[in-house]
């Protein structure tokens, strides 16, 4: 379900569990988006221990130079791989979760390289190789070697899985969304590609209109202004009710109302995934 990138732009891979995509080189810049950890992006441009870079869905911006490593081939895109599938997965420095704290904890949708899978009575651990290269440790119950296409269906029932979560403006993972990154989440679980952002995502082509008198299940919906001014998104899932990452009176992952007059009075757009 991952983005991939060409091979030839594959040159660093971020090695934090999330890492600041921002609008200058600067940790004063605003923040754009993020990336997560494994994920390999194209190392683009450098400036005082920064570096500019392109995700694999086409977003560029400024992550500080230590969120990041060289690479000669790419990060867990070939042979045995082990994607998060936990809202969040420790990794250990041994298969035991009492002697020593995480290595690191890393979010849902993270990928790993698998290195062993010890034929234990309880099979209940994975050895991986991180992308910084140490070895590490993780639950084969946190993660899937075959992250599967949702149906419509489905995909409304694995949503509710991350009600609750944190929203963050610019955030790409279970450690806070943002609404059009949320939204983008979703639609990747369909096997779908859409744009970052909210407006780009009202006019991707991939979608189309829909009269807001004709929702159904998996529509995106999309607030602001105008169609011309879009600042929110999220996704119908029915009976009048849409998930989404909003700051609206709770900061998290929620279901709202369009009934409620404030989404009312905001809903501009709806578009239906072809």
């Amino acid at each position: 379900m991952s983005f991939l990138l060409p091979m030839a732009l594959l040159t660093s891979v971020v090695i934090q569990p999330v890492a600041n995509l921002h609008s200058r080189p600067s940790g004063e810049a605003d923040v754009v988006s993020q990336a997560i950890y494994g994920t390999n992006v194209a190392w683009l441009d450098e400036a005082g221990g920064w570096v500019r870079v392109r995700t694999p869905d086409d977003y560029t911006g400024w992550v500080a130079a230590p969120a990041l490593r060289r690479i000669e081939r790419p990060y867990a895109v070939a042979g045995r791989v082990a994607e998060v599938e936990a809202l969040f997965a420790n990794l250990y420095r041994e298969p035991d979760v009492t002697r020593h704290q995480p290595l690191l904890t890393v979010p849902f949708e993270a990928r790993l390289e698998v290195v062993a899978e010890p034929e234990t009575a309880e099979r209940r651990w994975i050895q991986v190789r991180l992308a910084d290269d140490r070895a590490a440790w993780v639950q084969r119950g946190d993660v899937t070697f075959e992250p599967k296409r949702l149906s419509i269906e489905e995909l409304i029932a694995f949503g509710r899985r991350f009600l609750g979560l944190p929203y963050l403006w610019g955030g790409t993972s279970t450690f806070g969304y943002d609404c059009s990154g949320f939204t983008q989440m979703l639609c990747r679980r369909r096997g779908i590609s859409i744009p970052r952002d909210s407006g780009p995502q009202a006019r991707w082509e991939g979608g189309v209109a829909v009269d807001k008198t004709q929702l159904q299940p998996g529509d995106l919906l999309f607030f602001g202004e105008s169609p011309d001014r879009i600042t929110h998104t999220g996704m119908y899932f029915g009976a009048g009710e849409f998930i989404n990452a909003t700051v609206h009176e709770r900061p998290m992952v929620q279901i709202s109302r369009l009934a409620e007059p404030y989404w009312t009075a905001r809903l501009v757009a709806a578009r239906r995934v072809r």
